[in-house]
């Protein structure tokens, strides 16, 4: 999983401050005349603002397709980063006192606020692997205060090859690259988690990364919650995820990192950004 090690801050250090995504636009033409540009696909500019720093991990304010501006925030991370440990195998947290704060960052990865919890809304490792929070302070204070917008949640499932960045508020940094696949069970140490998503090798991410919202470039739009890699090329252990398939064949790829999807969030709250495990749709696991 990635939280925050000590051997991240050297590999921060000797692989720099990310890459830049490049774009090309595709050319087509006819034999009588001059070649026309194709217009590339719309790139939403991608930035830290909305995203915010855990004490160990990283997250973002998050909204649903149906927020309101004036419900309560959310903030997504992942669930074994929840500050009162792990959930066990099966466990599902619902309604959970919480006063954790959360550093807010602008565009430029600056803090510009301290932002607090009220409650665990969710939190497991079971299937997926996120903890939502509640904040005390509504989108439109949010807004109005510092100028930030929530990033939104997609409701439809990612699509293999697009362009995604992974944003990190605890490193301040950005790692781009693509959705290379999905993962029919992806298993580390006693959890197992269903349809994760493979990235390209490109998003090399670190301890302190979990919890980072992997966000579509076409849409600006979350898809999925960034949440671990295999490290050392072992099999199946903690820091090292295996993928298994639906035959049960085992594949280790180390040095590749995994997100779990966010499109099935949106169908389990209701008005007010209310938590309804039983709402038709909803496939998160229940207590």
């Amino acid at each position: 999983m990635n939280k925050p090690l000590l051997a991240a801050l050297a590999t921060l250090v000797i692989t720099g401050a990310g890459m830049a995504p490049a774009v090309a636009a595709a050319q087509t033409g006819g034999a009588a005349t001059a070649p026309a540009k194709r217009s590339a696909p719309a790139v939403k500019a991608v930035d830290f603002a909305g995203t915010v720093s855990l004490s160990n991990c990283s997250g973002s304010v998050v909204r649903l397709p149906a927020s309101a501006d004036t419900d309560p925030a959310l903030v997504l991370s992942n669930g074994h980063c929840l500050e009162t440990g792990f959930p066990s195998p099966g466990q599902v947290i619902t309604g959970q006192s919480s006063s954790r704060t959360f550093g807010l960052l602008n565009s430029a990865g600056t803090k510009v606020a301290t932002l607090r919890a009220n409650q665990v809304v969710y939190s497991t490792m079971t299937d997926t692997d996120v903890t939502i929070y509640r904040l005390t302070s509504t989108y439109a204070q949010i807004k109005s205060s510092y100028g930030i917008s929530a990033l939104t949640l997609s409701d439809t499932h990612p699509v293999a090859g697009t362009a995604i960045k992974v944003v990190s508020g605890y490193w301040k940094r950005i790692y781009s690259c693509n959705v290379d696949g999905f993962v029919y069970r992806l298993k580390e140490g006693d959890w197992t988690w269903k349809d994760s998503v493979r990235y390209t090798s490109a998003c090399n991410t670190i301890g302190g990364t979990s919890g980072s919202p992997v966000v579509d470039t076409a849409t600006g739009k979350v898809v999925a919650v960034n949440n671990t890699g295999n490290e050392d090329g072992q099999r199946c252990t903690e820091n090292n995820p295996c993928e298994v398939d639906a035959n049960g064949n085992v594949t280790v790829r180390q040095g590749i990192n995994y997100a779990e999807e966010t499109y099935q969030i949106p169908a389990c709250f209701t008005t007010g950004n209310k938590l309804n495990l039983s709402a038709s749709g909803c496939v998160l696991p229940k207590p």
